[in-house]
């Protein structure tokens, strides 16, 4: 990243070396030809919290000349990069946005995105959110066949495939299809073409995306609490493999690269954390998961106590849940200071624990004599876990039993969650008792591997990080940041 902290989230997962947000994708298309980045920009709003690094708007008239793309991107949060003069310029009636946390690719504004390509056919514009991982070997054989990249982001890989292909194919769609049959990985994409609007999510269904009308206007997302902000009523779920399109005022959907149901493998941290608990993925609520999660720690791992509190915000649900279950009344233990962003300076390693301060503080009179159970979503290097445990301790906790709403992180993840080699995790080489002696608890519980298909009702997801086994074959190398300077 550049001289910036990334906007904190939530505890252990947003601070120094946790897990991080996804990227966010919004498209739409106005059949009735009205003016869409004003829509774009509040869409981006409501997916802020998927990435803060970087974020861009393009937009085309399809009434107006074929090969005209309109963008602007830039380093920063949605309502920093954007002004109203720069939303006053970008001009047509069907267009797409992107916000974004780097996975792989170094942070910089040539890797920002949407990427609009020129090529024989057009224009292409493209918003991908999630992660190839075969991305380092298509990279070169393109490069071998002449393909001048000018970002470090496999993003550009998929943009090449589909102008690539496009050339042999009657549609930009069948473009699409063929360049899925070629990359793996995770991948929501929303691609527009000058007169089309294309939605398409991989076989294994790892990230969301989801359609959504608002009068004549047909949008897509990543999360449903995007077509929420901007009035639209949600349609449905893209189905994982499934590519949409939008053209001639109808929805047309192409199923050809779809998995049977049970062989997908949705990321399980979309429940945990990435999402906004207000939205609905693949039918089911982000925020009764968490619920459920809690539900669930107080079930298999309770404890004596005077206060449950939850460790903003994806915390927040899984605590509620655990006070329901266990009947340890809910308190707010936590401030947050929702304006700390990417202009917050760290004032350097030896003083880090003040930069959880200056993004989190406690409420004394809700700890204060009392048995605490903290509720966070994750442990990762447990780095920032034993400094909440601590300002809990100082501002007068008598106990602090930590809660955590999922499993031990035993490997890293090569589908966008940004969990790093398995030498960096904590619980890689320790003990749960060994990790709670580490962050300073006096006692730590983590959700049941068995609890995480209950928590989403059944439905099939990716368990790589807790267990190794993954739904797709890992890269024999880890590629992430690998293009970093």
């Amino acid at each position: 990243m550049e001289n910036c902290e990334k906007q904190v989230v939530c505890g252990e997962a947003a601070a120094d070396g946790g897990i991080h947000e996804e990227c966010g994708v919004f498209g739409i298309y106005d059949l009735d030809g009205g003016d869409v980045a004003s829509t774009i920009y509040y869409g981006l709003l409501a997916l802020q919290h998927r990435g803060q690094e970087s974020c861009g708007i393009a937009v085309s008239d399809t009434n107006g000349p074929k090969g005209r793309m309109q963008s602007v991107k830039g380093m920063g949060l949605v309502n920093e990069v954007f002004t109203p003069d720069s939303l006053g310029g970008l001009r047509g009636n069907i267009g797409l946005g992107h916000v974004r946390y780097s996975t792989a690719g170094e942070s910089t504004r040539e890797n920002a995105q949407p990427l609009v390509l020129n090529y024989i056919k057009g224009t292409l514009g493209l918003a991908h959110n999630g992660n190839l991982t075969n991305a380092d070997r298509l990279r070169e054989e393109l490069s071998m066949t002449g393909a001048i990249f000018q970002t470090t982001i496999d993003s550009e890989v998929i943009a090449y495939l589909i102008a690539r292909e496009r050339v042999h194919c009657r549609a930009v769609e069948e473009a699409v299809a063929c360049a899925m049959k070629k990359i793996q990985g995770a991948y929501s994409l929303i691609v527009t073409s000058p007169r089309k609007l294309i939605g398409a999510r991989d076989p294994f269904g790892f990230r969301p995306l989801c359609l959504g009308k608002r009068d004549h206007s047909y949008i897509l997302a990543s999360e449903s609490c995007a077509l929420d902000t901007v009035g639209a009523e949600f349609v449905r779920d893209i189905e994982p493999g499934e590519i949409v399109t939008v053209r001639d005022g109808q929805v047309f959907s192409d199923r050809s690269m779809c998995l049977p149901k049970e062989q997908a493998a949705r990321c399980i941290f979309e429940y945990i954390y990435f999402a906004r608990p207000d939205t609905h993925i693949d039918g089911i609520s982000v925020y009764d998961s968490r619920i459920k999660a809690g539900r669930f720690l107080a079930m298999d791992s309770p404890v004596e106590a005077d206060v449950v509190t939850g460790v903003p915000e994806s915390g927040n649900a899984a605590a509620l849940g655990y006070s329901l279950q266990s009947g340890i009344p809910y308190g707010t233990a936590f401030v947050r200071n929702s304006y700390v962003g990417r202009t917050f300076i760290k004032p350097g390693q030896s003083n880090r624990e003040s930069g959880v301060q200056v993004k989190l503080n406690v409420l004394r009179e809700a700890v204060a004599g009392r048995r605490v159970v903290m509720v966070d979503d994750s442990i990762v290097r447990g780095t920032t876990s034993d400094r909440i445990v601590r300002m809990l301790r100082e501002a007068g906790a008598t106990e602090v039993h930590v809660r955590i709403s999922s499993p031990p992180f035993l490997w890293p993840c090569y589908f966008g969650t940004d969990i790093p080699v398995r030498e960096q995790l904590i619980a890689y080489s320790r003990t749960i008792e060994e990790i709670r002696r580490v962050i300073g608890a006096d006692t730590l519980g983590y959700l049941e591997l068995d609890r995480l298909g209950q928590m989403v009702k059944g439905l099939p997801i990716c368990r790589g990080c807790f267990t190794g086994e993954y739904p797709v074959k890992p890269p024999g190398r880890d590629i992430r940041g690998e293009y970093e300077k």
